[in-house]
């Protein structure tokens, strides 16, 4: 992960711009709409800079960062990762420029699309009728449309020629000269007040294989016409949010062809609503097949990472369902871990790669079972620490694990009361990021270690990780060769 006083210190300055002027109506869809995606806290940090705007401008004075922070109450690292939610939705464009040293920022903020586009979205409109439930979506729904006009009125407005007598060209363009071109034309460093510019959500052509998307398909059957630069963006769209691969995708593109085989929007999102729902069932995509944010990743530039840092960056590639499913080896997740992940996520609102390591970390305490209260009991404690990156997550449980160690325990006390008293109690043994930076434990650990049973769980213990890892392995090799084939082919 990128820190924050990398990016931005109190010292630095900023400057608010807006690419539009923004309206009464602006700030009714930023608080109803767009407020219940982004959080109280991000929704805040925009009305704020919306604040610091005279009234119909769309330029502020400079100020710090510090001044911004006492206007909100907030560090630095609460704003830095605000901006970047608001960045991600396309309400704000940050530009930079640093001159010896003293860096200046210009936020600009983008007008909230308009009700009619963000309820036809297809990302946005899911996402927030997932938020608020389906009673508060339609009561939005109704709130922001009203009854159109009654069939059978007729247009009789004039146009302007009926109205106004023209002048004849010659004594027109007889009165223009140089001085009055000059007039007409706006200075280059200035621009028009304007109300019409919208944000857009954009996602990154990386995060769908285009190449293996046409690979599949036949000139055939759908001619390269078909894909305008606005039907390849609702297919990022459309693969980002219910996650369909490339060769998936191919078939839904089929089923989405008009009389005149081209590709018709309505049609492409309602045959990749039918894939979602074929594959997991009626439910619309939630919070477990989000992953982790790219700002909250980490770094890692070296040719030759540890184990742990490869592990790192598979836990933050990836969402807490494919996660579950690799784990099974391609078996879909049970309903009931999904409802376990996904209360954590809305409850304690941890990250989707935090969630990861918690998935990992209870899995090899609990033999590989998912227990809601042990569950729930470290992602408080975890959402108590504001942990936010993976890497906070695995050091947070090498530190802790002797605390976990003891809510397991007490856990299998409580449960194995009502069982035969000489059943030995399984000590829980630690994978190779739990453990001390220096391989130690303490005396008493070093001791138990030494007994014959301690020996016996902790080789069970290795085989049962090699297993998982070796699983997950196996899958994922198999199912990127399937790829390459389907690319050869």
């Amino acid at each position: 992960m990128e820190q924050h006083w990398k990016e931005l210190l109190a010292i630095d300055r900023y400057t608010v711009k807006s690419k539009s002027v923004l309206q009464d109506l602006d700030r009714k869809i930023m608080t109803l709409l767009y407020q219940p995606l982004i959080g109280s806290k991000s929704f805040s940090l925009y009305m704020t800079l919306w604040g610091e705007l005279e009234q119909n401008r769309i330029w502020s004075v400079e100020t710090t960062h510090h001044s911004l922070m006492t206007l909100m109450q907030s560090n630095l690292r609460e704003i830095y990762h605000e901006r970047i939610k608001l960045e991600g939705l396309g309400l704000l464009k940050t530009y930079l420029d640093e001159v010896d040293g003293v860096k200046r920022y210009v936020y600009e903020l983008q007008t909230p699309i308009r009700p009619n586009e963000f309820f036809q979205d297809g990302v946005l409109n899911i996402y927030l009728y997932n938020r608020v439930g389906r009673n508060k979506f339609l009561q939005l729904k109704r709130f922001f449309s009203d009854d159109q006009m009654e069939e059978g009125m007729k247009e009789i407005t004039k146009s302007f020629d009926d109205v106004f007598d023209s002048v004849r060209s010659a004594e027109m363009m007889g009165r223009v000269n140089k001085e009055t071109m000059d007039d007409l034309t706006l200075e280059n460093e200035r621009e028009y007040l304007q109300s019409d510019s919208r944000s857009t959500l954009e996602i990154s052509d990386a995060s769908f294989d285009f190449d293996l998307f046409f690979s599949g398909l036949s000139d055939a059957l759908i001619s390269p016409k078909a894909f305008t630069p606005p039907i390849k963006e609702v297919i990022k769209k459309l693969s980002y949010l219910y996650g369909i691969g490339a060769v998936d995708m191919k078939n839904v593109a089929m089923s989405s062809l008009d009389q005149d085989d081209m590709i018709d929007v309505e049609l492409l999102r309602k045959s990749a609503r039918d894939w979602y729902q074929f594959q997991v069932g009626d439910e619309l995509p939630n919070l477990v097949d989000k992953k982790q944010p790219i700002t909250l990743r980490s770094k890692l530039n070296k040719k030759q990472l540890s184990k742990e840092e490869e592990l790192m960056i598979q836990l933050e590639t990836i969402s807490p369902r494919q996660f579950l499913t690799d784990v099974a080896g391609g078996v879909p997740p049970a309903v009931g871990d999904l409802q376990i992940i996904e209360e954590v996520m809305v409850q304690q609102k941890l990250e989707p790669g935090v969630v990861n390591v918690l998935i990992y970390y209870v899995m090899l305490k609990t033999d590989m079972k998912l227990t809601r209260a042990y569950v729930q009991k470290i992602a408080s404690h975890w959402t108590r620490k504001r942990v936010k990156t993976v890497k906070e997550a695995m050091d947070l449980a090498k530190q802790e694990h002797r605390q976990y160690q003891q809510w397991a325990e007490e856990k299998t006390t409580s449960k194995k009361k009502t069982q035969s008293k000489k059943t030995p109690i399984r000590k829980e043994i630690l994978p190779e990021w739990l453990k001390d930076d220096e391989g130690n434990t303490d005396k008493e650990e070093q001791q138990q270690d030494k007994e014959g049973v301690e020996k016996k769980n902790l080789e069970q213990f290795e085989l049962e990780k090699k297993k998982l890892f070796d699983r997950i392995k196996k899958y994922k090799d198999n199912k990127n060769g399937e790829m390459n084939e389907r690319r050869n082919e």
